[in-house]
């Protein structure tokens, strides 16, 4: 492990290297404004695809690519400021369609497992083995389960809120909370732990609604929804993420609407950004009166800054990609 000895560097030497390693800067003041609002790795994360390249042969004998701290000729601070605009626009909306995803998701399923009991989601019977299985904690050595973990992090969360609602559950039925209300409390990453535990019946009424096929389907895409709002909602870059959980792309016609993104045209990018903002796309579509925002995203896309070094496709986006039906 190497020690790190790099030394502080003010706004004018951050300039200075910026310039000395190709970056064209003919305003300074627009890249001090742009330094001290975002800060330099914010910065330089957004001008990495325009860093020069040279090719390699790994240890292992295979042909690689080494990223040079230079950029390529051309590279300009601009591009640097309109993607980072790109990115907080584009950011904004999918954190728009999490909102009614999320709150969608809530009522279905306080609905739908209400239905079965007022304390549906405390009742074992209504979740798979595996979910309420016992195992040890490797780290505690204490006997839990995914189901008993769930129920922690749901009754820490109910403990700390201040809602109102929480607080007439808590003085007038000893903090007994049906589900139809908890979910009120659960945030996307709580949503999609539970649904992941349900009995396949119950799963698949919910996914169901939203014309999903299957309960193994419509967990990939809440996983990878909730990881798209974990990015936007900490003002990460969004853009040309790729995503640690991508979506399951149904096969054939299972879902006509989506069938385009196994298509042989399709780019090779199962984890690239596209193929999560199609699945918000289709499940928007049964939620009532929100279709319009498949059609914001198509101006915000169309609006993608002219810079040399990157395109649209970097974040998987095809040619021809807002012909297809879904959009």
């Amino acid at each position: 492990m190497v020690a790190y000895t790099k030394p502080w560097m003010s706004i004018e030497q951050q300039i200075t290297q910026l310039q000395g390693r190709g970056l064209v800067v003919d305003d300074t003041a627009m890249a001090t404004q742009l330094l001290e609002e975002v800060g330099y790795y914010r910065l330089t994360g957004y001008l990495y695809p325009a860093r020069q390249s040279d090719p390699i042969v790994k240890e292992d004998g295979r042909p690689g690519i080494r990223i040079l701290s230079n950029y390529r000729p051309g590279t300009r601070l601009e591009h640097a400021a309109e993607l980072i605009a790109f990115d907080r626009e584009l950011r904004l909306h999918v954190l728009e369609a999490v909102e009614r995803i999320e709150v969608s998701l809530r009522t279905q399923v306080g609905y739908i497992l209400g239905r079965r009991s007022a304390f549906a989601h405390l009742e074992q019977r209504n979740f798979t083995p595996s979910f309420v299985e016992p195992y040890v904690d490797e780290n505690t050595g204490d006997t839990t389960s995914k189901h008993s973990e769930w129920i922690l992090r749901v009754d820490e969360r109910r403990a700390s809120s201040k809602e109102a609602f929480v607080d007439h559950f808590r003085t007038k039925y000893d903090d007994q909370m049906p589900i139809w209300a908890l979910t009120e409390l659960l945030e996307l990453g709580h949503l999609a732990n539970l649904y992941r535990g349900l009995q396949n019946d119950v799963a698949t009424e919910i996914a169901a609604h939203y014309a999903v096929p299957s309960k193994k389907i419509l967990t990939s895409w809440i996983a990878s929804t909730n990881y798209v709002r974990n990015v936007a909602a900490h003002q990460a870059r969004l853009f040309n993420r790729k995503l640690v959980d991508a979506p399951t792309r149904p096969r054939g016609a299972m879902i006509p609407l989506l069938a385009h993104l196994r298509d042989d045209s399709a780019p090779k990018q199962d984890f690239g950004l596209y193929n999560a903002l199609a699945v918000m796309a289709y499940l928007l579509r049964s939620i009532s009166g929100h279709s319009e925002w498949a059609g914001r995203l198509r101006e915000i896309v169309d609006g993608f800054p002219n810079v040399p070094f990157i395109g649209i496709g970097s974040m998987g986006f095809a040619q021809g990609w807002d012909q297809h039906e879904l959009w």
